[in-house]
């Protein structure tokens, strides 16, 4: 059988090759988007798909539809961290096998192969069990643990608001403070924003996290979260902290699972509202000078609502958890 493992994150592929079953006698394929992946389909490399939904170039939701369109009978089993229940009704509308969520262990993995009739235990060990060579950067492994965590808080948006969560692709660097000025400028655009900040520390790694909530979207928040009523500033500020609770609470406890490290917040500060990004970060841009920066830009499906969330790791954190990452390697 050949299996394909499509996922942009180098990281995830391998930790997806590692829940394998050892003994499966299999010719293992991967590929990087999912342009690449249906390639690889369309040249036979593909009797079973492990499947990311989130992607450059092509997603796995258009992996799908092309499938489903040209009628080839892949069998694609979704592996990714958005987990909303609207995610898991169009894939498995769109033809999906199954859908599990990131990270997937081996029992689980096995368990799942075993009921689909895809695998039988005591097959042999292929050589082709472990093609992975590659070095993996740390940059591909920030991304994939801060794409899991996403997807987590995107589900709990999702069901607080009834709505399906549209997922980026995470954003990782490390920048000097004033790149990071260029890089939330460029987050926010022409738009004025309310913005919230919360600190956060956990065994040697301390951050911030910032909630960008462009102003043109509470309009569609409040219809959304039922508000009643006229939307003036208080109701704004109360609007802005549901979101900045869930999305910072909810990928902090994903992301410090991952690196089995859990998080202590502090109390969320209002940054301003209706303000110019320059006036947001003026009286903070002294505490950030070069940070790892993730940032992550959340919309809501056929509503205007649009909000960026940044995790700000200090200088000194990044060692603590490159050591973390070195055991999940």
């Amino acid at each position: 059988m050949n299996v394909l493992i499509c996922d942009d994150s180098a990281f995830a592929r391998k930790q997806m090759a590692r829940a394998l079953p050892t003994d499966w006698p299999i010719k293992l394929h991967q590929a990087g988007n999912g342009q690449e992946g249906l390639e690889q389909i369309l040249s036979g490399h593909g009797d079973l798909v492990f499947l990311d939904l989130t992607m450059p170039i092509m997603d796995g939701y258009a992996v799908l539809a092309a499938l489903k369109e040209q009628e080839i009978r892949s069998r694609v089993i979704v592996v990714s961290g958005d987990i909303q229940p609207a995610a898991y009704q169009e894939v498995m509308s769109l033809g999906a096998l199954a859908f599990i969520q990131k990270p997937c262990s081996a029992d689980k993995l096995q368990s799942l192969l075993l009921e689909l009739g895809v695998y039988q235990s005591g097959g042999g060990i292929p050589d082709q069990a472990s093609p992975f060579g590659l070095t993996i950067e740390l940059r591909d492994v920030y991304q994939e643990l801060a794409n899991v965590a996403m997807g987590q808080a995107a589900d709990l948006l999702a069901r607080l608001l009834g709505q399906f969560v549209i997922l980026p692709i995470p954003n990782v660097n490390v920048l000097e403070v004033s790149e990071l000025h260029m890089a939330l400028s460029a987050a926010a655009g022409e738009d004025t924003l309310s913005a919230v900040c919360q600190g956060f520390i956990g065994a040697g790694i301390a951050g911030e996290a910032l909630v960008l909530f462009h102003d043109s979207s509470f309009a569609d928040l409040a219809k959304l979260m039922r508000h009643q009523g006229p939307i003036d500033k208080a109701v704004e500020l109360e609007l802005l902290m549901d979101m900045a609770n869930v999305l910072i609470g909810a990928f902090l406890r994903g992301f410090g699972t991952q690196l089995d490290t859990p998080f202590h917040q502090g109390q969320p500060v209002v940054l301003g509202q209706h303000s110019a990004i320059d006036d947001l970060i003026r009286t903070n841009r002294t505490r950030w000078r070069r940070t790892l920066a993730i940032e992550i830009n959340y919309r809501i499906r056929d509503h205007q609502v649009q909000c960026d969330l940044l995790l700000l790791f200090t200088e000194e954190s990044i060692r603590f958890m490159n050591h973390k990452i070195e055991h999940l390697l």
